[in-house]
């Protein structure tokens, strides 16, 4: 019997999950929503086989996904995706799966000196096919999905497989299919950080240091309002109040309803929304103590050692001639998150080159003595 396209519950995603046992590549999409929901939820799973039989998984009526797992770290199953950091970041962080044998296509695209990276570019370029038209920014998690949503959806991994084996024929050509694989590999084993809460992030916000110290605890007061409405109506904190609001909020210190609709961008139905948790905030900041009051703390610069300085210039200075030589983007040869590390580290010697996180074999293999000469002292 055919499965559905649409796979709502276990045991469809049981027959699924067995059916795609052991096939040769799975592509992979999702859809998650920031833009009307906070925090962010993944509403859609889109995969496709090499047969090219798509199917749209429910994570909203499915609230276990990981029967998928066994099959996500099959290494003998590729599995194609587009710009995967988002995607995998949700999928092991939700439901904890591992994902081997993966294949970015952007990834790929970046090691043949592509300048347009989207998906749709690519499917043209490389299959001449033109993409459905995007609805990257409707609500996702709204059921049922339109006729042409779930058709953006399929078109996002039906032409995947096809898709890598073009760029797969192009990096062969050139010689850098090795190095690709090496690349999605360390991105495939990245783990996802829990996103630390940054008590000042308040004092980040443009405006805020020009505050006198009263106006920046109450504009700390009504971010932690904002944050607590937002969580509470599963909406992102920019619809609740904008940040130029919100600070402008901290510098006239409204009493009541008139004096908020009187801040630009606090509208009438933002005054329903969050007025009563406006008015509360500053009333909270006003009442902390002259002697709790906090203190803009602009973030330091960190200094770095003159040595540590010189080698990272002259990494560059590197890294300018041999991303000429080689044809690719100075950030896709050398990434300057490995230039920062090399410099304050310099490694003495091919294996030890060859440890460095994010550095990978083919890097050592094509430009490891070069790097080596580049750090060594004048």
């Amino acid at each position: 019997m055919p499965l559905p396209l649409w796979i709502r519950t276990a045991d469809d995603l049981r027959a699924l999950t067995g059916e795609l046992e052991g096939t040769r590549a799975l592509a992979i999409d999702t859809e998650a929503d920031s833009l009307h929901h906070y925090p962010g939820k993944l509403c859609l799973v889109q995969v496709a086989d090499a047969d090219g039989r798509g199917h749209l998984i429910d994570p909203l009526a499915l609230r276990d996904l990981s029967p998928l797992g066994p099959v996500l770290a099959d290494p003998r199953t590729v599995k194609v995706l587009h710009a995967a950091d988002n995607d995998l970041a949700y999928l092991k962080r939700l439901y904890g799966v591992t994902v081997a044998s993966l294949f970015d296509t952007a990834v790929a695209a970046r090691f043949l000196g592509a300048t347009s990276l989207g998906l749709e570019g690519l499917l043209t370029q490389y299959l001449a096919v033109t993409a459905v038209k995007s609805r990257q920014k409707d609500d996702w998690s709204r059921r049922p999905l339109t006729g042409e949503q779930e058709a953006y959806a399929l078109d996002d991994v039906l032409h995947l497989i096809p898709l890598r084996e073009r760029l797969l024929d192009a990096l062969r050509a050139l010689g850098r299919e090795h190095w690709v694989e090496e690349e999605c590999a360390g991105l495939a084993a990245l783990a996802v950080p829990e996103k630390p809460v940054d008590p000042d992030a308040y004092m980040k916000l443009k405006g805020a240091r020009e505050l006198p110290a009263r106006g920046l605890v109450v504009l700390r007061e009504l971010h932690a309002a904002r944050e607590a409405l937002a969580l509470r109506l599963d909406r992102p904190p920019f619809m609740i109040v904008g940040n130029e609001s919100l600070v402008e909020l901290a510098k006239r210190l409204p009493a009541d309803a008139e004096a908020i609709l009187s801040v630009p961008g606090c509208t009438p139905p933002v005054v329903r929304r969050a007025g009563p948790a406006i008015l509360e905030a500053v009333a909270r900041g006003l009442a902390v103590p002259d002697a709790d009051l906090p203190v803009y703390r602009p973030v330091p610069r960190p200094h770095l050692p003159a040595a540590i300085r010189r080698r990272a210039e002259a990494l560059r200075v590197w890294r300018t001639k041999a991303s000429k030589e080689v044809g690719l983007e100075p950030g896709v040869l050398f990434p300057q998150r490995l230039i920062d590390r090399l410099a304050a580290a310099p490694p003495a010697d091919l294996a030890a080159l060859r440890q460095v996180e994010g550095v990978r074999g083919w890097r050592v293999s094509l430009f490891g003595p070069a790097l080596l000469e580049a750090l060594a002292p004048a």
